[in-house]
């Protein structure tokens, strides 16, 4: 992952994407394709979005925060959220635009959400539907069953806070740019002139989680990148540091609740 841009809200080319579709609707849907490596400039819309890909995995970033979002999930972001996105694969994107109303039932921040069997094929069917479906009949009860779904959904951690500060943002640059390193703490607080005790405080004071736990969380996140982009089980652990399959396999369960065997499996059938 590429930590090298913080995003600003207030950046000139940030320019808003406007929302096709009735502006009267409660949810406007969209569905777009997307090869692989293809790369969407950072943008907003002036209403709440949520990204699901039924097929491939995408990473967004947002100021100070990125995102992977693989089959199964999908990214909520309140209006005005200035984003990019990146594909990884081939990715089917089928995003939901809310209304004010709707976006202020949902979380006030951006947040990856585990998507339900149910959910999928409401919103499956929602992209599916006229432009000018009869919200008072079967069509609009759908689409209230799909936002009644939408606010049941799990959060699920894997989102990858970013530091604000100059030198807190090149030491993770550095570690992102080889994440198979397993160098101690006290070489990353030297490098910065600092403590160790130091560097673990500021850490934590900027990203809200430990250093420790950054470091694996961008391990978690690189791996599923990769996997998504079909390299081994066996590769992408001994590439990131692990020392064994085993142990790479023990940590990605632990976090997401599925062996990478089985997220390979899902992933390829486009679950």
């Amino acid at each position: 992952m590429d930590s090298s841009r913080h995003l600003d809200p207030d950046r000139p080319h940030a320019a808003e994407h406007p929302v096709a579709g009735d502006a009267s609707r409660v949810i406007v849907t969209r569905r777009t394709s997307y090869p692989r490596g293809h790369f969407i400039e950072p943008h907003w819309h002036a209403r709440g979005q949520l990204v699901y890909a039924v097929e491939g995995t995408m990473t967004v970033r947002a100021r100070r925060r990125a995102w992977i979002v693989p089959p199964d999930r999908a990214l909520w972001m309140p209006p005005r959220t200035v984003h990019e996105i990146r594909t990884h694969s081939a990715v089917e994107m089928h995003s939901l635009y809310l209304n004010a109303p709707a976006s202020a039932a949902m979380p006030a921040a951006s947040v990856v959400l585990e998507v339900t069997p149910l959910m999928r094929e409401l919103v499956v069917r929602a992209v599916a539907l006229p432009a000018h479906h009869d919200d008072a009949g079967d069509d609009g009860l759908l689409m209230r069953l799909l936002f009644a779904e939408l606010a049941r959904l799990r959060r699920c951690a894997l989102d990858l806070p970013l530091p604000a500060s100059g030198d807190l943002a090149r030491l993770c640059d550095r570690i992102l740019a080889d994440l198979s390193s397993r160098r101690p703490c006290a070489h990353d607080a030297g490098e910065m002139g600092t403590s160790t005790r130091t560097l673990y405080r500021r850490f934590l004071a900027e990203t809200g989680i430990t250093f420790a736990r950054w470091k694996q969380q961008a391990r978690l996140l690189e791996a599923i990148r990769r996997l998504a982009g079909g390299a081994p089980v066996t590769t992408v652990a001994l590439d990131l540091g692990y020392g064994s399959t085993s142990a790479f396999s023990t940590m990605f369960r632990r976090s997401l609740g599925v062996s990478p065997r089985d997220f390979v499996a899902g992933h390829g059938r486009g679950r």
